[in-house]
This record gives structure tokens, sequence and C-alpha cells, in this order.
């Protein structure tokens, strides 16, 4: 019999969740989703369950994301209208499920330890405690796939310091222990051979009345600050102007002008992405640091997710990279001149079918 794709287990009043697919980095399932949105639900409602752990399984990462190669596949097949059922569920599910996060009265504390991309940051980032460790990477790749940093990207993107919240997402660079605790995507940074040390503190710690107090404080005592450098933190400055500008053209136009190996290395990674998804992120991080709640952006996300999967570059996207992985994807449009203001404002459109909701 085959190990299920996600582990739950309740003892000493910590649900833990493990994430179980070490052989393709624990990335995330339609299964996975649902199996995780039935049971939060559960735990989020049960007394016995007064804070929870959500870890990766194997030694690679905490969670590569979500299993984009299957949601290409159904839209590929698909026949139908509108997008098929499996990707109408999976954002929806998931993005529901990050707001359950977002929103908890209990402690959720998330064990990054190794590679954190996309979905996976979702099951993190919008939890009360982030635990990094000297290990970690942190990254938001999606608009080298031809989609948009999802999953509460809108939200969390545009709240990081100044304009780098901007800057990952655009080019989709990862971050290690050092940025992601400077620019608090992480709460704790605790090094990876005490996480073991941390749980087992964890589940002896009396939660009650105060669990995210009594967490905090315990990883407060482990915690320490890495003694790498911040190199995004480090290069604020630069970001901050050249990430500053509403407009990719200008944002390209200030990269040039800087010429900095900064500033080359930041166009030789907005050079690779789809310029459709550069133009559309772009939009919706300003959007998202505009908003009001939480909900308002995954609501916004949803619609985007749909028309993405509808469009020509998520497919070709992962196509080339991850199918047939020549690394040689044809955007269309190929320039970012040729994506006009109409084409970003349709991402941005209700969708037919279904709107999100939290009811």
């Amino acid at each position: 019999m085959t190990e299920p794709e996600v582990l739950f287990d309740v003892s000493d009043g910590i649900g833990t969740i493990t994430l179980n697919r070490p052989r393709q980095l624990n990335a995330l399932t339609l299964g996975m989703i649902f199996d995780l949105r039935r049971t939060v639900t559960d735990w989020l409602a049960d007394d016995a369950v007064a804070a929870v752990l959500v870890r990766g399984a194997g030694d690679r990462a905490f969670c590569a994301g979500g299993d984009v190669r299957v949601i290409r596949a159904a839209i590929v097949d698909h026949d139908g209208d509108g997008t098929p059922e499996l990707v109408r569920d999976f954002f929806y599910e998931e993005y529901i499920l990050n707001h359950q996060i977002h929103t908890s009265a209990k402690p959720w504390v998330a064990l990054i330890d190794r590679v954190c991309m996309g979905g996976g940051v979702g099951l993190s980032v919008h939890g009360r405690f982030r635990v990094a460790t000297e290990r970690t990477r942190v990254g938001m790749p999606e608009t080298g796939i031809g989609l948009f940093p999802d999953v509460g990207g809108a939200w969390f993107l545009s709240r990081l310091p100044g304009e780098t919240g901007t800057f990952l997402a655009l080019t989709g660079t990862p971050v290690d222990a050092r940025d992601c605790l400077e620019l608090g995507i992480a709460t704790h940074v605790v090094p990876a051979d005490r996480l073991e040390e941390l749980e087992t503190a964890l589940r002896g710690a009396d939660l009650v009345p105060d669990a995210e107090g009594t967490v905090g404080a315990i990883l407060d005592d482990m915690a320490i600050v890495p003694d790498s450098d911040a190199p995004v933190v480090g290069a604020r400055g630069d970001i901050d102007f050249c990430f500053g500008a509403n407009r990719l053209e200008e944002i390209v136009a200030r990269l040039q002008s800087f010429g900095t190996p900064f500033a080359k290395s930041a166009l030789e990674s907005i050079a690779g992405k789809s310029p459709t998804s550069l133009k559309v992120t772009l939009e919706q991080i300003r959007r998202g640091g505009r908003a009001q709640t939480f909900a308002e952006t995954m609501t916004m996300e949803y619609r985007m997710s749909q028309h993405f999967a509808l469009g020509h570059d998520f497919r070709e996207g992962v196509r080339a990279l991850l199918v047939d992985k020549d690394h040689a994807p044809d955007w269309q449009p190929a320039r970012l001149e040729d994506v006009s203001d109409e084409l970003v404002a349709r991402h941005f459109e209700r969708v037919a079918w279904r709107e999100l909701s939290f009811g």
C-alpha cells in the first residue's frame, strides 16, 4: 500500500500536518488540498487542538508548490467551456485554505526547512509562526511558468518592506534565511538540527490558556540570527527606486540606467519571464497593496487563476520548464510592449462559473 500524501496526527494539544510526497518535493495535489481543508476545518473547531504544526517529509523540501504539471494536463485535455473542474477546484480549495490559515485563532507553526515555493509559501507565510532554518530557500517563481504569485501573494508581497515584494514577485528571486527574517517572511530562524528538539518542546508545553504566548516563548528561546548575508535587504535602495514604477517598461528602463551587477541580474531574470505574467503581476501587487482585507485579495486571485488557465502562457511555461524541459517557452505576446492594458485588465474580471466564497 502507498502511504497517504498527507499525514495527520493530534497529540499533546498539537495537530501535526506532514506533507508526504518527498520524491515530488511535497508538491500539492488536489487530493492533498481536499484532505488539508477538511482536517484544518475540523481542527480549528476542536478544543483538543491548541496549535497546528505543518512540516514537509524528507530532507529536500518543505513544499515546492502546487503540482502544476497535473493542472496543465487537465487544461490541455479539456474540451468544454471555461476551465476543467480540477482547475476550478484546485485553486478554489487552496485559496480557502490560505484564508483559514490567515484568519486562524490558533497558532499556526510552519517549519519551512529547505525549499519552499509557491503553494508552500501559502501554507506557511500566512500563519502566526514561520520558522526558517539555515537551509531555507523561499521563492515565488510563477512568472517563469506563465502564471502569477498567487496563494495570497497580492497581500503579503505588497506588504513587505519597500518594493522588495514587487522585486520578488517579478524576478522570482529565492531568498535565504537571513533575508526571510529581515523581510518578515519568517518570524524565527531555528537551526535545522534542532527542529526535532523544537517539536518535542512544543509537545511538552502547557498550551492552555495562552498557546500563542507559549509557542512564541519556546521559539524565542531557540531562535538564532543567521550570520549569512541578506542580499535583498542589502539592495533595498536600488530595489525601491527601480521597482517603484507602476509600469514594467519603466522598471526595465530604470534597471537599464543603473547598469550595476544587481540591475543586470534583475534584467536577466525579468527577460526570461512571460511578458503577460509580468504585467499582470505588477498590477496584482499594486491592487493588493490597496486592498482592505485578505479575503478581497484572494477573491481577486481566484479570478486571475482562471483567466491564466484559459490563456496560452501558463500551458506553455509549464511545458517548457517542467514537461519537455527545453527551457525555451514561446510566450504570446513575446514582448512587454505588446501586452496591452486591456489584456492585463481582463485577468481581473469575474468568471462566469464561480466566485470565491468564504461563507
